[in-house]
């Protein structure tokens, strides 16, 4: 594909997600899907209902321009891309709008939230995408294709089990589903981040070094549309994510991940805020309050910004910074040096955490004076 057409891949993914967003906003109003602020008031910062079902638009744009570039205009399918793993792919993403609809209409649990992530990631794993080694800079690359067995055969192909590789393939997924999950809790946050997630990985992509134009349209694709509906979540949000949008921005990164090679480090440095925020919060609430990892506060590190002073877009600009800057060092470093950058996000996750703590209890202690 040529720059125009990468643009015109964006631009119509952008306008489709904008006239999607529009209708889905209209549709969960109609039906009463809607965020209330009193269901949860220490926590929800919005002042008026606000409606969700958001990551339908999403998903909805993201699925239309796939079945394009792969049936009408044939630029997904030819590669390394079989029509199985893009059909799996997106009947996973239709499990979490399933799941999605089901939490935002009747408020599940976490043990039934939990079920329709778990399902995804399992039908991504059985429409065959994997990872058979992960690339180590400091030796031989690790290989998780060591232990496999075929559990059936149809149409002559094998359906094979590689246990570590299709272990690993559960655990990333589910790891950053979650993540999403727990950063949309800003106006614009979470599916910002995923965007310019989404971009890195679009130029990673046509690097000479990776090569992979299949995986930059689909990256290309679903920033089209993240941007698009960014349009209307953008704080004040007119929209939410909800439920199923949260968790599908995670997915898709996730899988954009896994089929650019295991780019596990690239996707560790655009999503490692967020991520080093959610293993904090899980050790702090099992380990050291003794409560649920699943239950929820105002200790993330964006409502701490609030906290402290930040705005909502101040909190989210930040964030979308932060996202940019660490990301752009995987398109600049290799090897040794994206691992020391990895090193380095830690540190600076550190820093960032103790100071915005130690700027909010000198900003209790002045208010109790």
């Amino acid at each position: 594909m040529g720059a125009l057409e990468y643009i015109g891949a964006f631009g119509g993914s952008f306008l489709l997600a904008w006239l999607l967003t529009a209708w889905v906003r209209r549709l969960a109003l109609k039906t009463g899907i809607v965020d209330r602020p009193d269901a949860d008031p220490t926590r929800k910062i919005h002042r008026q209902p606000v409606p969700e079902l958001g990551g339908l638009a999403i998903f909805l744009t993201t699925a239309a321009g796939v079945g394009f570039f792969s049936i009408v205009n044939d630029q997904l399918l030819g590669g390394y891309l079989l029509p199985k793993h893009l059909i799996g792919v997106l009947l996973a993403g239709a499990v979490i709008m399933f799941g999605g609809y089901l939490d935002d209409r009747y408020h599940l649990g976490a043990r039934q939230q939990i079920l329709f992530p778990i399902i995804a990631a399992a039908i991504v794993i059985v429409s065959g995408i994997s990872v058979d080694y992960i690339s180590n800079p400091f030796g031989d690359a690790i290989r998780l294709d060591t232990i496999q067995f075929t559990v059936f055969t149809w149409n002559d192909a094998p359906y094979s089990i590689t246990l570590w590789s299709d272990f690993f393939v559960f655990v990333w997924l589910m790891g950053m589903m979650y993540t999403t999950k727990f950063l949309d809790g800003l106006d614009g946050l979470a599916i910002g981040v995923g965007s310019i997630g989404a971009l890195i990985v679009f130029f990673l992509s046509l690097t000479f070094e990776v090569g992979q134009p299949e995986t930059a349209l689909l990256a290309l694709l679903f920033a089209g549309a993240g941007i698009g509906f960014l349009m209307m979540n953008f704080n004040p949000a007119r929209i939410f994510l909800g439920e199923g949008g949260s968790v599908f921005v995670g997915f898709w990164l996730g899988v954009l991940a896994i089929i650019s090679g295991a780019k596990i480090a690239t996707a560790l440095l655009i999503m490692g805020i967020p991520i080093l925020d959610v293993i904090w919060v899980i050790v702090r609430r099992v380990f050291f309050e003794k409560t649920s990892a699943t239950r929820a506060d105002r200790k993330h590190l964006h409502f701490r910004l609030l906290d402290i002073g930040f705005s909502q877009r101040q909190a989210v600009v930040f964030l979308y910074v932060l996202t940019a800057t660490f990301g752009l060092t995987s398109l600049l470093l290799t090897g040794k040096a994206k691992v020391m950058s990895l090193v380095v996000l830690v540190a600076v996750m550190v820093v960032l955490g103790a100071a915005v703590v130690m700027q909010y209890r000198k900003r209790r202690a002045t208010n109790d004076e």
